[in-house]
């Protein structure tokens, strides 16, 4: 009796540790338990590892430029298609570290400023920072777009002749990324003050800040935690929040934020398109043994406004461009500057086409976000933009030729990081706790599946083993 006694025991606590690891599978209670605990930690706040990675983050960034150097710059003011070879990389590493930090509201939101510096990387460079570079002279087509009355221009023309300065010219990189005096704009500073004498593509963005942010540290709500709430313009001293964001000069937060799924829209704030832009899910990849969900701009993002009506701002003076460019003039001081993707790609063919040289590839030319969707920690990324400047002809500018009107590439950038060994270990280590902790009900299913097992060989077992209770009880 007490073997059959535990042989039926067997088969109860199957059937019963069977039923718990269903329910548990149903009631999602481990990754209940994983994801509450996850979110509790995931939070802007002195002492926890989020906050150190928020403040100095770890892997390093890495800026590279790409220039288009022009090679037919008679040809094109004859009229012909511009020809351009492509430059670069040339490299900076980008220290980015949060300062100032002060909480505010109880913990629930923190301040800081966020200067980035560039230091330049010869070693990942293909050329130096005193290479020469023929592009498009940005601040004559400026200021030729800018003065529409027929004195003035007649007046800018004059000195343009005088200062022996064309719609084309050369600079060396240096000059073009971190700025240079220009001897048109220097004059004309003395008439119209708010005329910098001095340009660069990103002339006072070394070793600055662009103002004060205040981000959510998502104590409150766990995926808010890192969005940006307001952002402090550093030269009207005005507080602007993220819903302003589409036509100030953007915020360099993200809403990235633990436990992603698939369909989610990532927002991020990018200052050189002047506004938000979005990403959806890609594709499923690894990276470092880290398991990623891949996450892209789709091409509606810089979409014409028929298409995608929040463009509708980047139509200058009604003007809207084809899909594939979007107008920033609005935010770079009347600068007519165009952004796209890189070779103009997911743009509009006959913008590459205009341009002999244009080679878009998604591999090369797409930007893209690789995040662990368990964490919410970005693993890789690369963001991809192109600065173009429309240019057309202009008949009160004899410096503009026969030119085509055309959008012309200047140059673009491949902001990237890659997650570091050590971080990437770390985040292998808390991906296989969690794998373990989510499978606890399976394994309890497994196990209650293998006393089921064992319960049925006991069964065959006794039957087998009583051969004598099956005999006649009068023998013949």
């Amino acid at each position: 009796m007490m073997k059959s006694c535990c042989v039926y025991s067997t088969g109860v606590l199957s059937i019963l540790i069977l039923i718990a690891g269903i329910a548990m599978v149903l009631a999602q209670v481990f990754p209940n338990l994983l994801y509450n605990r996850i979110k509790r930690e995931v939070v802007l706040e002195n002492g926890t590892e989020a906050f150190a990675l928020w403040q100095d983050p770890p892997p390093p960034v890495y800026m590279q430029f790409y220039f288009f150097n022009l090679t037919n710059p008679k040809e094109v003011l004859s009229g012909d298609r511009p020809a351009v070879i492509e430059l670069g990389p040339y490299t900076y590493r980008e220290y980015r570290p949060m300062e100032r930090v002060n909480f505010m509201d109880n913990g629930t939101k923190v301040a800081a400023v966020n200067p980035k510096t560039y230091i330049f990387e010869p070693n990942m460079s293909r050329g130096s920072e005193d290479d020469i570079i023929r592009t498009v002279n940005i601040p004559a087509m400026t200021v030729m777009e800018r003065f529409q009355n027929s004195v003035l221009r007649r007046l800018i023309s004059d000195l343009m002749k005088g200062k022996e300065e064309g719609l084309f010219g050369t600079w060396t990189v240096r000059e073009l990324l971190w700025g240079y005096e220009d001897p048109v704009l220097k004059d004309l500073h003395a008439f119209d003050p708010s005329l910098d004498p001095n340009f660069g593509l990103f002339y006072k963005m070394n070793g600055t800040d662009d103002g004060e942010y205040v981000f959510y540290t998502g104590k409150q709500n766990y995926q808010d935690f890192a969005r940006v709430d307001l952002w402090r313009d550093q030269s009207s001293l005005e507080w602007w929040n993220t819903d302003q964001c589409n036509m100030i000069n953007g915020t360099n937060g993200a809403t990235f934020h633990p436990i992603i799924t698939k369909t989610e829209k990532l927002y991020m704030f990018s200052s050189d398109l002047c506004r938000s832009i979005y990403a959806t899910f890609e594709s499923e990849l690894s990276v470092k043994g880290v398991p990623a969900y891949r996450f892209v701009p789709p091409s509606k993002v810089f979409a014409n406004s028929t298409i995608n009506p929040d463009n509708a701002g980047f139509c200058a003076g009604g003007n809207c461009l084809s899909s594939g460019l979007l107008n920033v003039s609005v935010c770079k001081q009347g600068a007519p500057i165009i952004m796209s993707s890189p070779h103009f790609y997911q743009a509009d063919e006959k913008f590459a086409d205009d341009i002999f040289g244009m080679r878009p590839t998604k591999e090369e030319h797409e930007t893209a976000i690789d995040i662990n969707p368990l964490t919410g920690l970005v693993v890789q990324a690369a963001k991809r933009l192109q600065v173009n400047v429309y240019i057309e002809k202009l008949p009160a500018f004899s410096q503009t030729g026969n030119v085509r009107t055309l959008v012309y590439p200047v140059m673009y950038i491949n902001e990237s990081v890659l997650i570091d060994e050590d971080s990437a270990k770390k985040l292998q280590g808390v991906v296989t706790q969690a794998n373990v902790v989510i499978n606890v009900p399976f394994i309890i299913i497994g196990l209650g599946i293998l006393l089921g097992l064992v319960f049925i060989m006991l069964m065959c077992h006794k039957e087998r083993s009583t051969p004598d209770e099956r005999q006649p009880l009068l023998s013949s």
